[in-house]
């Protein structure tokens, strides 16, 4: 019974945690309280299920729990609330906000969230941050692997972030019509680092959450093409998900696994964020995974077309991340050789450095030119980098087939 009650807590928490912190911060208005009473909420269910059985509607037992916690937290401390009561005659002050469209409000709390957290009074890097740590569920050293950054400094990014909404007092209340345009950048790429998080540690949950909220946007903003592009980009890479399981790399996966309606929604979705003025970031990327999927096989891609669309990414985003998947590219339509001297031209790229598919391209192009040494010991730093069990074990099987078998 143990063990099912743990299960049972954690799969409630993978799909209540964003709901149950979402509406006890908009509730409260503190993001310190609302994490505290979530944590204490979990931390009672996992002392009481065991014995007493998973109750028939678990989030509800959380959030009454997490409720309970938050007045005796509030009873015994004064000054929180005294300072709650403070944002709340200040939330009321700013007057009605009035919703994204007419007679509707954003349809999910922690959308309404995501929106709050890209407040333009906290520093960029940190609305990201605080989005993917508190709304999107992912852990300190899930979202400093996302960021490409060291679990230490996200730590210190989330605490100072807090603090700036603490000393600031940034109302959470939804953002009116007119704000939604300039903070949706900063949800999409939110949005999108909870999918390749999921992508990464093939966790299917994460990654149609992802979808399901980019769905959601749409509905709310129509207009706005990069929504569409980011939503097409994840279905056309998720549409792959059954052949990945059994093999990571495009060349080697069996495409007859892949989701067909799922491309085809995808590819619809294309066409609409390319059409209508010059292409996003998203837009284009979807219309690479558009390549990729309409191909009937890997050597039959069109890698010159690929090639020139991340011409296009390079220009509109410059950065080492882009210039790396241009270079595999490049490998692909011009050979290995072309492909690892642009590499060789990014190996100073601080990002790079601590980013595991930087030495994974690197060894596949060495493999491929019979520099089995040097690939092999380019597969060890991508092993050592490697953030999850997934990536670590294609790292293995890759490795194993350089060294022959051997260790």
């Amino acid at each position: 019974m143990e063990e099912r009650a743990a299960a049972s807590v954690e799969a409630v928490f993978r799909e209540e945690h964003g709901r149950l912190l979402a509406a006890l911060v908009r509730r409260y208005g503190d993001l310190d309280l609302a994490e505290e009473v979530t944590s204490e909420a979990i931390e009672a269910a996992l002392r009481h299920w065991p014995s007493e059985g998973v109750p028939p509607r678990p989030g509800a037992w959380l959030m009454t729990t997490a409720r309970r916690r938050a007045v005796d937290r509030l009873r015994r401390d004064q000054v929180l609330a005294t300072r709650l009561a403070m944002l709340r005659v200040e939330a009321d002050r700013a007057g009605p906000v009035p919703p994204a469209e007419p007679g509707a409000d954003l349809p999910d709390e922690r959308l309404q969230l995501f929106f709050t957290c890209a407040h333009p009074a906290l520093a960029a890097e940190d609305r990201i941050v605080l989005i993917l740590r508190c709304l999107g569920g992912l852990t300190t050293p899930e979202v400093a692997r996302a960021l490409l950054v060291p679990a230490e400094t996200m730590a210190k990014r989330i605490t100072r972030a807090k603090k700036k909404i603490r000393e600031a007092r940034i109302p959470f209340r939804v953002p009116g019509a007119d704000e939604l345009p300039e903070r949706l950048p900063v949800v999409l790429q939110a949005v999108y680092s909870i999918f390749t998080e999921g992508y990464a540690g093939q966790r299917s949950d994460l990654a149609e959450e992802a979808i399901r909220l980019t769905r959601i946007l749409y509905r709310l903003l129509p207009g706005e093409r990069e929504i569409p592009g980011l939503l097409a980009l994840m279905l056309l890479v998720h549409a792959r998900r059954d052949a990945r399981a059994e093999a990571d790399l495009l060349e080697d996966q069996d495409r007859a696994r892949w989701d067909r309606r799922m491309i085809a929604e995808g590819q619809e979705l294309v066409v609409t964020a390319l059409s209508g003025g010059p292409p996003g970031p998203y837009g284009v990327q979807a219309a690479i995974a558009a390549l990729h999927d309409e191909a009937a096989g890997f050597a039959s891609t069109d890698w010159p077309q690929i090639v020139a669309l991340y011409d296009i990414l390079l220009r509109l985003t410059p950065s080492p991340i882009v210039a790396l998947n241009r270079a595999a590219a490049v490998a692909m339509r011009d050979g290995p050789q072309a492909g690892l001297d642009l590499l060789d031209d990014l190996a100073d790229e601080p990002r790079l450095r601590a980013h595991h598919p930087y030495p994974t391209a690197r060894a596949f192009l060495l493999e491929r030119l019979g520099r089995r040494r040097e690939a092999a010991d380019a597969y060890r730093d991508a092993l050592r980098l490697a953030g999850t069990e997934p990536e670590r074990a294609l790292l293995r099987r890759r490795l194993d087939s350089v060294l022959g078998g051997g260790g």
